[in-house]
């Protein structure tokens, strides 16, 4: 018998019931990141498995995003440490509207929520808050978290969290499109002359650099629409791992992994 509690209009349960269902998974063995070794400037990471984790489990699919909660709070941290410069979180694409009602309402309240727990930490680490994705269809309530957590942490100097919500690269390079054919309609640019640096400069990472390393959780081997431009010559990484369980060993391990591999560019 589970028991579960009504907020803010979605089905969260008892954090005890999570714990208590959390499946011992076997831990890969202990990694070492040689730091003299080559750092990812830039690690994306598409979080995904949140539901099967909870659906292995008999859980709602909530108590899996409540899950994978922890994990985010653990990776950014490992991430810190290592000496991580920027880290997008894929949190919420253009596509998961199309989500059941509850779920959808619950992720919409998950930054909020893990942004009252956490920002004060995040602070005090100098870690800097930034969004990337559209911010039209958001409710105010997670809007207005994710631009608080920006205000407060804008003067901040280490690593740049960057959570990709109401997010989908067709989506932002529909939109640089746009704007690179307005200028061309107002002679401002040539056809001609439209190079790959035209094309950045308006996408929501045109201040920062493309990642070095992509991790994507849960045994898919997909992109599913996340930063389809910036990820042209990343290292991917996957495993069959789901998010709830990724651990700081999962991370270490794909960094390892990153810094044994050549990165050629299309050069020889």
């Amino acid at each position: 018998m589970y028991v579960y509690i009504s907020h803010y209009g979605g089905t969260l349960m008892l954090e005890h019931l999570a714990r208590k269902w959390t499946r011992k998974e076997k831990q890969p063995e202990a990694t070492e990141v040689d730091p003299s070794g080559k750092i990812p400037v830039h690690v994306a990471v598409i979080m995904d498995g949140n539901g099967r984790w909870a659906n292995m489990r008999n859980l709602p699919r909530v108590a899996g995003h409540r899950a994978g909660m922890k994990t985010v709070k653990e990776v950014v941290k490992t991430a810190d440490e290592i000496g991580i410069r920027y880290m997008t979180m894929y949190a919420f694409s253009t596509e998961n509207w199309k989500r059941p009602r509850d779920e959808v309402d619950f992720l919409m309240r998950l930054p909020q929520e893990f942004l009252s727990t956490e920002l004060d930490e995040l602070i005090e680490r100098g870690v800097r808050i930034r969004m990337l994705g559209s911010k039209d269809e958001l409710p105010k309530h997670t809007l207005q978290a994710l631009l608080t957590a920006e205000e407060k942490t804008r003067e901040n100097t280490g690593l740049q969290l960057n959570f990709a919500l109401n997010y989908g690269a067709r989506h932002e390079m529909i939109k640089a499109f746009a704007e690179l054919a307005e200028r061309v309609k107002a002679g401002e640019l040539s056809p001609d002359d439209i190079q790959e640096e035209d094309i950045s400069r308006y996408l929501y990472t045109s201040d920062i650099p493309d990642p070095d390393l992509l991790i994507r959780t849960s045994g898919e081997i997909r992109l599913s629409n996340f930063m389809l431009w910036q990820l042209a010559y990343t290292e991917l990484w996957f495993t069959d791992v789901l998010w709830p369980d990724f651990t700081r060993e999962h991370f270490y391990q794909a960094i390892v992994e990153y810094q044994g591999r050549a990165r050629r560019y299309g050069a020889v």
